[in-house]
């Protein structure tokens, strides 16, 4: 198996026949395999893939085809609350039939065919072509080859529909080959798991080439075959058996049913094409579908992404992540009203999908993300709606922590994701000027500082004894190291936390700067107090003498906290830094020594007695090791931007600092960033195959340092 980065010889042709001429050369990543037998089918099954469709919809799966994982699916469409986002069609069947009676297999799964022996739990796929993987444009392609046979696959979903289609191109054959495609469902919530069963008999509405789908859980699923000489074949239905050796590793039930109506199938020549489309959108929206149109349309709109981000010129690896970007920034279409709210007042709504798969969107990582995502791509617009609807769901002075899956209403409990929110609007503001945007919100932040001064929820509050934040409340974690097991909360942090008060203190001498643009001295006078305050406080209270660094933690449950982690970067990478400049490089020091790797910062130094080097098992394990010691990609960000701070004229060691990420972008998601990573060489990736937070800071950080140069 090999895995390259080159020019794409196979671009897909526009409606004259001819190769599209497009300004910004779109060069895919490649993944080639001879057989699929041994190391090859290992690697084709722990290679993931992921296209989005603007909603919070998506599609995702293997390089193989083998569904591994529960939220392995070619539809999960985000739909209204209370459903949420549910997975619509499993998986489909893939089976090519030659003149000679030789019947072949494209999705690596079990054989179709009623005369072939069917495993019952397939723990490996098997096959007889050889292929390639290749994100064209960020979009999904495979290439099969048999002898003198070609074969193309494509999956694309058209932006801002809960609608996919698969494409078949037979790009070489000497003589006709016959498709057979057998779709599977299992209608149910992306989180849901697999064994849940059916919860009652699908009934099949056929009409001509077209079914649809339905049951009392979900819209019908409507389906039909693009194709000339195609039929539908209804036999009755079947049901089977998928093995889900991911969700079985990660400690889920792993067994699961899916049911068949039937198949399509369709004769194919050399140069012809079949598109396979699926969607939960009416009919009259899904017969208008022109798949040629579409498939153009959408690699148009990608290019349109990376001209808006000025990278006609630019680099591979920062245009494959304005690409990745694009799949987090999302219209809530799970909550339909706070879309209507937004127009009706002629803005418009938008949030962040904080990971694929099983992240909703989170206040925190939107903020964090919202440069990286928006400003560093020049969707500025975008990042204007997203402060501004996170601005309406200000409660009691906090920004929701996170929106559950289905639901309408957001969950509160977070002590920093509010003080990003300064940060996000500052950068927003340093970028586009908007004062606009400022003048709205302007009474929410002074609302929001009101709230954290006398205190709100959770125990956030500042102790006017020193002016430092303090937060902590039973049962919660507030923190963004907020790994919860039932009733045990893992690194609580309660207390005056490091990078809480470094955040504070940033968003006290931004609204001090604000308050003086408004004309207001007297607010401007208080706030510069209540930050000149906060400042000597930290640098007496958190300076670790022994340690020659910060504490993470003062004034907690157990005192002060000296375990080593990145959290007190912070202090130095934000705009405004509360750490004194003589501490900088003492603390950059010890953090570049213990915790940074080639893919981003360990929670934890090595040594301590809570650090786990791995990040697997099941859930318990996998939590107690969530922030002490796996490693996070996003942390990458604050550790450029200190890095600079001290060392302003070594922008070469700042970019070397994201080298590792290049290589990552050929494992686990092709094209994104994991969320996490073992704390240990070879730093397997785990977590989310593709974060926002994590794509964000690195394309951020590549941008930045572009400039710098």
């Amino acid at each position: 198996m090999s895995t390259t980065h080159e020019p794409s010889s196979h671009l897909r042709q526009n409606g004259n026949g001819d190769s599209p001429s497009f300004a910004v050369p779109l060069e895919p990543r490649r993944t080639t395999w001879s057989d699929r037998e041994g190391t090859e089918a290992e690697l084709l099954l722990e290679r993931e893939w992921l296209t989005a469709n603007g909603l919070g919809g998506y599609a995702s799966g293997t390089i193989s085809g083998a569904c591994t994982r529960r939220y392995h699916s070619l539809l999960i469409a985000a739909l209204p609350a209370p459903l949420g986002r549910m997975v619509m069609f499993n998986h489909l069947a893939e089976e090519v039939k030659f003149a000679d009676r030789r019947i072949l297999r494209l999705d690596g799964d079990e054989p179709l065919s009623a005369d072939e022996h069917r495993p019952a739990v397939p723990e490996e796929f098997v096959g007889q072509m050889s292929g390639e993987f290749a994100l064209e444009a960020g979009l999904p392609v495979w290439r099969f080859r048999n002898g003198p046979v070609l074969i193309e696959k494509r999956v694309v979903l058209p932006h801002l529909q809960n609608t996919v289609l698969v494409s078949y191109k037979v790009v070489e054959a000497p003589e006709s080959i016959r498709l057979r495609l057998r779709p599977s469902f299992h209608f149910r919530g992306h989180e849901a798991p697999v064994s849940g069963g059916i919860a009652s008999p699908y009934t099949v509405a056929a009409m001509e080439r077209r079914i649809e789908v339905r049951s009392d859980v979900a819209p019908p699923l409507r389906m039909f075959l693009v194709a000339d000489h195609s039929s539908l074949v209804l036999d009755g239905g079947r049901s089977r058996t998928l093995h889900y050796r991911l969700e079985r590793a990660r400690g889920y039930e792993f067994e699961g049913t899916v049911w068949s109506p039937g198949y399509f199938r369709v004769d194919l020549e050399e140069g012809e094409e079949a598109v396979l489309v699926g969607s939960t959108e009416d009919w009259d929206t899904v017969l208008a579908v022109n798949p040629e149109a579409i498939f153009n349309s959408e690699r148009q709109r990608r290019e349109r992404l990376l001209c808006q981000a000025g990278l006609t010129h630019g680099g591979p690896f920062e245009q494959e992540l304005v690409l990745a970007a694009d799949q987090f920034i999302i219209r809530p279409n799970t909550r339909t009203a706070d879309r209507a709210v937004a127009q009706a007042a002629g803005d418009d709504a938008r949030t962040v999908i904080a990971g694929y798969h099983w992240f909703t969107d989170w206040g925190r990582d939107t903020m964090i993300s919202l440069e990286g995502l928006t400003l560093s791509t020049g969707r500025h617009a975008e990042g204007g709606y997203l402060l501004r609807t996170f601005g309406r769901y200000v409660r009691d002075g906090l920004i929701p922590n996170l929106f559950p899956e289905g639901h309408k209403e957001g969950l509160y409990h977070t002590a920093d994701a509010t003080l990003w929110y300064f940060h996000a609007l500052h950068r927003y503001l340093e970028t586009t000027g908007d004062r606009s945007t400022l003048e709205q919100l302007w009474p929410t932040l002074r609302d929001i500082v009101a709230y954290h001064v006398r205190g709100t929820h959770y125990g956030i509050h500042v102790d006017p004894h020193d002016g430092l934040l303090s937060q902590g409340a039973d049962g919660y974690q507030l923190t963004w190291m907020d790994a919860k097991v039932a009733d045990w909360v893992v690194t609580p942090r309660r207390g005056k936390a490091v990078e809480i008060n470094a955040l504070w203190y940033n968003a006290l001498r931004l609204m001090e700067r604000w308050a003086g643009e408004f004309g207001d001295a007297a607010y401007a006078k208080e706030l510069a107090g209540r930050a000149e305050q906060s400042a000597n406080s930290f640098n007496h209270r958190f300076w670790n003498e022994a340690g020659g660094c910060l504490y993470d933690v003062v004034d907690g449950e157990q005192g002060d906290d000296a375990a080593l982690r990145p959290n007190q970067l912070f202090s130095i990478s934000l705009d405004y830094p509360i750490l004194h400049a003589s501490r900088w490089e003492a603390v950059l020091g010890k953090v570049k020594e213990t915790l940074l790797t080639p893919v981003g910062l360990r929670s934890l130094a090595p040594g301590h007695p809570d650090y786990k080097a791995t990040y697997d098992g099941d859930l318990r394990c996998r939590d107690a090791a969530y922030h002490q010691g796996t490693v996070w990609g996003w942390l990458i960000g604050p550790y450029v931007d200190a890095h600079l701070r001290v060392y302003p004229h070594d922008v070469a060691g700042a970019r070397a600092a994201l080298d590792g990420f290049v290589h990552h972008l050929s494992e686990a998601c092709v094209g994104s960033i994991s969320e996490i990573f073992d704390a240990e060489a070879p730093y397997h990736p785990r977590g989310c195959i593709a974060q926002a937070w994590s794509v964000a800071e690195v394309l951020r950080c590549l941008r930045k340092t572009d400039a710098a140069k």
